[in-house]
């Protein structure tokens, strides 16, 4: 897991647990509404915060495809199965090249 995202839970959990205790003793003691608003919207900007970043931490971006180099393998394919190889072969083995290489990365 990110180290910037578990510092990021951290911090939220402690804003969740000082929220409510702030939430309980503001209500408590001075039963002043403003201060227990203000109180509960800094402890759900804090759940807002904690739901982007895992949102934004957890998603994987989609590899670019790449026009060309799809073009070049494809001819390179062609070339293969134009000198006598099985094509069904050959694009078993690309589909596997390429499955290899995600794998790595």
């Amino acid at each position: 897991m990110n180290t910037a995202l578990k510092r990021i839970r951290v911090l939220c959990a402690v804003i969740f647990v000082a929220g409510i205790a702030g939430i309980i003793v503001t209500s408590i003691v001075s039963n002043n509404n403003g201060g227990i608003i203000s109180i509960g919207l800094i402890t759900s900007l804090a759940a807002l915060v904690l739901i982007t970043a895992s949102t934004i931490a957890t998603n994987k971006r989609i590899d670019a495809f790449d026009d060309v180099a799809a073009e070049h393998l494809e001819q390179q394919v062609i070339a293969l199965v134009a000198t006598g190889a099985n094509e069904d072969a050959v694009r078993a083995v690309v589909r596997s090249a390429i499955d290899l290489g995600r794998s790595v990365s």
